[in-house]
């Protein structure tokens, strides 16, 4: 196994991590009828970076950023059992890295930095047809919660 460290992302990143928000949205297009045509930007990444409510990561395999991922504190609907819970997002993983548990760690990471601010439940979103997507989350202990669906 390669030398994988996961860190804070840093301004530095951007560029490489504007390429993965590309990269996401390529993947997920076929998923998704209803994204607008290029050019798109699901994030604002810099501001992510910035804040120090949020926590953007990445992992590096000597010394190249081959992943990413996000925390971000968002509010729970008023019926729920808790205000507040963590979100993740912007889970990349470079084609070349892939299948080394890089996730994993990039996961691990978020759950430390949303467990320390005491979030309860810990939530992400993933297209219902992305088959791999779902059992990486699986494997690291997401289950299945709720379908959205939708009527044009």
């Amino acid at each position: 196994m390669k030398n994988i460290q996961i860190r804070n992302a840093h301004l530095e990143d951007l560029p490489v991590l504007l390429g993965f928000e590309q990269e996401i949205i390529k993947a997920e297009r076929p998923f998704d009828v209803t994204l607008k045509e290029d050019p798109i930007s699901y994030y604002d990444l810099k501001a992510m970076i910035l804040d120090q409510e949020a926590s953007v990561v990445v992992a590096e395999v000597d010394g190249k950023v081959v992943a990413s991922g996000y925390a971000i504190s968002k509010r729970a609907r008023h019926y729920l059992n808790h205000e507040y819970y963590a979100y993740l997002g912007f889970m990349y993983t470079d084609d070349q890295y892939r299948g080394m548990g890089i996730n994993a760690k990039i996961v691990e990471a978020l759950k430390s930095w949303s467990l320390e601010r005491k979030f309860k439940e810990i939530r992400l979103t993933v297209y219902n047809d992305n088959l791999p997507a779902i059992k990486a989350y699986e494997k690291v202990g997401f289950k299945k919660h709720i379908i959205e669906m939708r009527l044009e």
